[in-house]
Protein backbone atom coordinates (compact mmCIF):
# COMPACT_ATOMS: atom_id res chain seq x y z
CA UNK A 1 0.00 0.00 0.00
CA UNK A 2 1.62 3.46 -0.93
CA UNK A 3 2.05 6.13 1.59
CA UNK A 4 -0.66 8.55 0.11
CA UNK A 5 -3.37 5.96 -0.29
CA UNK A 6 -5.89 6.41 2.80
CA UNK A 7 -6.57 3.23 4.82
CA UNK A 8 -9.79 1.48 4.35
CA UNK A 9 -12.62 0.64 6.70
CA UNK A 10 -13.00 4.42 8.29
CA UNK A 11 -14.05 7.14 6.87
CA UNK A 12 -13.18 10.75 8.66
CA UNK A 13 -15.90 13.06 8.98
CA UNK A 14 -15.74 16.80 8.73
CA UNK A 15 -16.08 17.03 12.46
CA UNK A 16 -13.05 14.81 12.50
CA UNK A 17 -11.52 16.97 10.75
CA UNK A 18 -12.36 20.04 12.77
CA UNK A 19 -14.23 21.45 9.26
CA UNK A 20 -17.95 21.98 9.80
CA UNK A 21 -20.27 21.39 7.20
CA UNK A 22 -21.71 24.05 4.46
CA UNK A 23 -24.16 26.39 5.98
CA UNK A 24 -22.89 25.59 9.60
CA UNK A 25 -22.03 28.28 11.82
CA UNK A 26 -19.53 27.26 14.85
CA UNK A 27 -20.48 28.85 18.52
CA UNK A 28 -17.85 31.43 19.40
CA UNK A 29 -15.15 30.33 22.17
CA UNK A 30 -16.01 31.59 25.84
CA UNK A 31 -14.21 34.73 26.43
CA UNK A 32 -11.50 33.77 29.36
CA UNK A 33 -12.20 34.37 32.82
CA UNK A 34 -10.67 37.60 34.06
CA UNK A 35 -9.96 37.82 37.85
CA UNK A 36 -10.01 41.52 37.40
CA UNK A 37 -12.90 44.35 38.48
CA UNK A 38 -14.19 45.79 34.92
CA UNK A 39 -14.15 49.38 37.10
CA UNK A 40 -11.13 49.52 38.65
CA UNK A 41 -9.38 46.55 37.25
CA UNK A 42 -7.65 45.86 40.49
CA UNK A 43 -8.17 41.80 41.56
CA UNK A 44 -11.01 41.31 43.55
CA UNK A 45 -10.96 40.56 47.64
CA UNK A 46 -13.94 38.95 48.62
CA UNK A 47 -14.77 38.04 52.06
CA UNK A 48 -11.78 37.65 54.73
CA UNK A 49 -9.36 38.88 52.06
CA UNK A 50 -11.34 42.26 51.37
CA UNK A 51 -11.93 42.81 55.01
CA UNK A 52 -8.17 42.09 55.70
CA UNK A 53 -6.86 44.52 52.54
CA UNK A 54 -9.48 47.55 54.29
CA UNK A 55 -7.90 46.94 57.50
CA UNK A 56 -4.59 47.33 56.30
CA UNK A 57 -5.64 50.20 54.24
CA UNK A 58 -7.58 51.25 57.41
CA UNK A 59 -4.34 50.82 59.91
CA UNK A 60 -1.64 52.42 57.84
CA UNK A 61 -3.96 55.67 57.76
CA UNK A 62 -4.27 55.73 61.25
CA UNK A 63 -0.45 54.97 62.28
CA UNK A 64 0.28 57.50 59.06
CA UNK A 65 -1.90 60.59 60.68
CA UNK A 66 -1.89 59.57 64.50
CA UNK A 67 -0.73 63.04 65.13
CA UNK A 68 -3.31 64.54 63.41
CA UNK A 69 -5.73 62.46 65.33
CA UNK A 70 -4.12 63.70 68.40
CA UNK A 71 -5.02 67.53 67.28
CA UNK A 72 -8.06 66.50 66.56
CA UNK A 73 -9.08 65.03 69.52
CA UNK A 74 -7.52 67.89 71.59
CA UNK A 75 -9.53 70.40 69.61
CA UNK A 76 -12.73 68.12 70.02
CA UNK A 77 -12.11 68.57 73.87
CA UNK A 78 -12.11 71.69 74.00
CA UNK A 79 -14.82 72.57 71.59
CA UNK A 80 -17.37 70.10 73.04
CA UNK A 81 -16.86 71.73 76.70
CA UNK A 82 -17.48 75.07 75.43
CA UNK A 83 -20.69 73.40 74.06
CA UNK A 84 -21.60 72.33 77.29
CA UNK A 85 -20.77 75.46 79.59
CA UNK A 86 -22.98 77.15 77.21
CA UNK A 87 -25.32 74.45 77.78
CA UNK A 88 -25.04 75.26 81.49
CA UNK A 89 -25.24 79.22 80.75
CA UNK A 90 -28.94 78.66 78.78
CA UNK A 91 -31.03 75.88 79.79
CA UNK A 92 -34.18 75.48 78.27
CA UNK A 93 -37.44 74.98 79.93
CA UNK A 94 -39.37 71.78 78.42
CA UNK A 95 -41.50 73.76 76.23
CA UNK A 96 -39.16 76.69 75.46
CA UNK A 97 -36.59 77.97 72.47
CA UNK A 98 -33.48 75.70 72.79
CA UNK A 99 -31.49 78.83 72.52
CA UNK A 100 -28.35 76.80 73.82
CA UNK A 101 -27.91 74.56 70.31
CA UNK A 102 -29.31 77.37 68.30
CA UNK A 103 -26.27 79.63 69.80
CA UNK A 104 -23.62 76.80 68.93
CA UNK A 105 -24.31 76.23 65.58
CA UNK A 106 -25.35 78.94 63.94
CA UNK A 107 -21.76 80.76 66.27
CA UNK A 108 -19.89 77.57 64.56
CA UNK A 109 -21.17 78.84 60.98
CA UNK A 110 -20.42 82.19 61.71
CA UNK A 111 -16.48 81.12 62.79
CA UNK A 112 -15.68 78.34 60.33
CA UNK A 113 -16.91 81.26 57.62
CA UNK A 114 -14.31 83.05 59.35
CA UNK A 115 -11.76 80.77 59.40
CA UNK A 116 -12.21 78.76 56.26
CA UNK A 117 -10.58 82.49 54.30
CA UNK A 118 -8.10 82.81 56.84
CA UNK A 119 -7.09 78.92 55.91
CA UNK A 120 -7.59 79.15 52.02
CA UNK A 121 -6.71 82.68 51.20
CA UNK A 122 -4.53 84.09 54.56
CA UNK A 123 -2.57 81.41 56.57
CA UNK A 124 0.52 79.24 54.90
CA UNK A 125 -0.38 75.60 54.57
CA UNK A 126 -0.35 73.97 57.95
CA UNK A 127 -1.06 70.23 58.91
CA UNK A 128 -2.95 71.16 62.01
CA UNK A 129 -4.81 74.12 61.84
CA UNK A 130 -7.53 73.17 60.01
CA UNK A 131 -7.95 69.55 61.51
CA UNK A 132 -7.79 71.21 65.13
CA UNK A 133 -9.95 74.57 64.66
CA UNK A 134 -11.91 73.22 61.94
CA UNK A 135 -12.71 69.48 62.16
CA UNK A 136 -11.66 69.04 65.98
CA UNK A 137 -12.81 72.61 67.97
CA UNK A 138 -16.14 73.23 66.02
CA UNK A 139 -16.66 69.94 65.45
CA UNK A 140 -17.03 69.62 68.89
CA UNK A 141 -18.76 72.30 69.34
CA UNK A 142 -22.14 72.02 67.42
CA UNK A 143 -23.87 69.44 67.06
CA UNK A 144 -26.86 68.16 64.89
CA UNK A 145 -27.90 65.42 66.83
CA UNK A 146 -29.07 67.52 70.11
CA UNK A 147 -30.80 70.21 67.09
CA UNK A 148 -32.72 67.09 65.90
CA UNK A 149 -33.51 65.96 69.20
CA UNK A 150 -34.61 69.59 70.41
CA UNK A 151 -36.72 69.44 67.43
CA UNK A 152 -38.57 66.13 68.47
CA UNK A 153 -39.04 67.47 71.96
CA UNK A 154 -40.67 70.11 71.20
CA UNK A 155 -42.88 68.23 68.53
CA UNK A 156 -43.69 65.59 71.38
CA UNK A 157 -44.93 68.26 73.61
CA UNK A 158 -47.14 70.00 71.21
CA UNK A 159 -44.95 73.13 70.31
CA UNK A 160 -45.25 72.95 66.59
CA UNK A 161 -45.15 76.75 66.10
CA UNK A 162 -41.66 76.75 68.21
CA UNK A 163 -40.22 73.29 66.39
CA UNK A 164 -40.93 75.00 63.35
CA UNK A 165 -39.54 78.24 63.81
CA UNK A 166 -36.07 75.81 65.86
CA UNK A 167 -35.85 73.52 62.95
CA UNK A 168 -35.86 76.21 59.66
CA UNK A 169 -34.80 78.89 61.78
CA UNK A 170 -31.30 77.25 62.51
CA UNK A 171 -30.97 76.57 59.03
CA UNK A 172 -31.70 79.95 57.89
CA UNK A 173 -29.52 81.82 60.49
CA UNK A 174 -26.71 79.05 60.00
CA UNK A 175 -26.28 79.51 56.25
CA UNK A 176 -26.85 83.72 56.60
CA UNK A 177 -23.72 83.54 59.55
CA UNK A 178 -21.19 81.37 57.20
CA UNK A 179 -22.01 83.89 54.11
CA UNK A 180 -21.77 86.83 56.09
CA UNK A 181 -18.78 85.63 58.08
CA UNK A 182 -16.84 84.57 55.12
CA UNK A 183 -17.71 87.63 53.05
CA UNK A 184 -17.03 89.72 55.47
CA UNK A 185 -13.46 88.39 56.28
CA UNK A 186 -12.78 88.60 53.02
CA UNK A 187 -13.40 92.17 52.54
CA UNK A 188 -11.38 93.30 55.56
CA UNK A 189 -8.30 90.91 54.45
CA UNK A 190 -8.80 92.47 51.28
CA UNK A 191 -8.80 95.91 53.00
CA UNK A 192 -5.52 95.22 55.27
CA UNK A 193 -3.36 93.91 52.28
CA UNK A 194 -4.27 97.28 49.90
CA UNK A 195 -3.29 99.60 53.21
CA UNK A 196 0.05 97.82 53.27
CA UNK A 197 0.24 97.99 49.57
CA UNK A 198 -0.17 101.36 49.94
CA UNK A 199 1.73 101.94 53.15
CA UNK A 200 4.45 99.63 51.40
CA UNK A 201 4.41 102.14 48.23
CA UNK A 202 4.64 105.46 50.39
CA UNK A 203 7.59 104.43 51.82
CA UNK A 204 9.53 103.65 48.86
CA UNK A 205 9.00 106.70 47.31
Amino acid sequence: MRDDEAPRGKVESPQDLGVLPAGEVGEPDAAPQSDLSPLTETPRRRGRERARHLWEQGRGAVVSRRDVLLVIAVGGVLGSLCRWGLGLALPRPPTGFPWATFTVNVSGCFLIGILMVFVLEVWPPSRYVRPFLGVGFLGGYTTFSAYMLDTRELLAVEQRVTAGLYLFGSLVAGLIGVWVATAGTRSIVQAVRLRALRRHGGDAE
